[in-house]
């Protein structure tokens, strides 16, 4: 019941023009009145943004804010992944029953979250990590690797949320939600899907990098609102570092898995 009561109010808000209204509000130059308090509330450290508070002009801005460069250590080392973005890990672990992963005990096809069967087919029995990002982390988004974008294509129209309400009652919005999905060649042979899950209304996922090659640590584009980033990884590809906890916080660039 409370499943279905969540995803009929959701419905009944999903639309142009919530998306519109959102955006018009964040976007007002009187949304910058907002900006200070909305940094005290999430406890944002002010001291790591790339300019003065009082120089964004809303909120907007705010929310998509770089870092000064010193901000974020990238690990180093060519085998070892660095996280893409500030997030919580929200889920981690074995692909099972050859293509399905499993996020706060629903399960979610890679068929329905890649769009295709031969897609999918390439991270059959593999790993997969979920970075869920709230209001109060940094919007930016990184290469976890170097590496040649191979493919990169859309899914998904709408964007419904996906916090710990979204994700347990919502209609499986990793797979469902607008959608970014980058496939990455990190070696001659071995590829990772990096997927940028839109949420809360607004499909805004903006790149920065359209070249197809990405350097670890390098910024590649941003989420307008709060969102997830899913990694996928083939069979026998990689093992995940013992910081990877699920529930736990992790910063973009620090080090979670490594190749085999």
């Amino acid at each position: 019941m409370k499943e279905r009561i969540y995803q009929g109010m959701i419905e009944l808000t999903n639309g142009r023009g919530s998306s519109a209204f959102l955006k018009k509000i964040a976007t007002s130059p009187y949304s910058k009145k907002l900006i200070r308090s909305y940094s005290k509330v999430y406890e944002i450290n002010i001291d790591e943004v790339s300019k003065n508070i009082e120089s964004f002009t809303n909120l907007h801005e705010f929310f998509t804010r770089s870092l000064k460069l010193d901000a974020r250590p990238i690990a180093q080392g060519a085998t070892v992944f660095a996280s893409p973005v500030d997030a919580k890990i929200e889920a981690f672990g074995d692909i099972i029953d050859s293509m399905t992963l499993t996020v706060k005990n629903k399960p979610y096809s890679l068929v329905d979250l890649l769009g295709s069967e031969r897609m999918a087919a390439n991270y059959r029995d593999g790993k997969y990590i979920v970075f869920y990002l709230s209001p109060a982390d940094y919007h930016r988004i990184h290469s976890p690797i170097d590496a040649e974008v191979v493919r990169q294509y859309v899914l998904g129209q709408k964007s419904y949320p996906v916090n710990r309400l979204g994700l347990t009652y919502g209609k499986k919005p990793i797979s469902h939600n607008y959608r970014m999905i980058s496939e990455l060649a990190y070696s001659p042979h071995r590829q990772a899907a990096f997927i940028k899950v839109g949420a809360t209304f607004v499909n805004s996922i903006q790149l920065t990098n359209v070249t197809d090659v990405w350097t670890k640590g390098e910024e590649v584009g941003y989420f307008t609102f709060g969102s997830t980033v899913v990694m996928l990884f083939e069979e026998n590809a990689i093992e995940f570092h013992e910081n990877v906890v699920q529930g736990y916080p992790i910063r973009m660039g620090e080090a979670f898995a490594n190749m085999l």
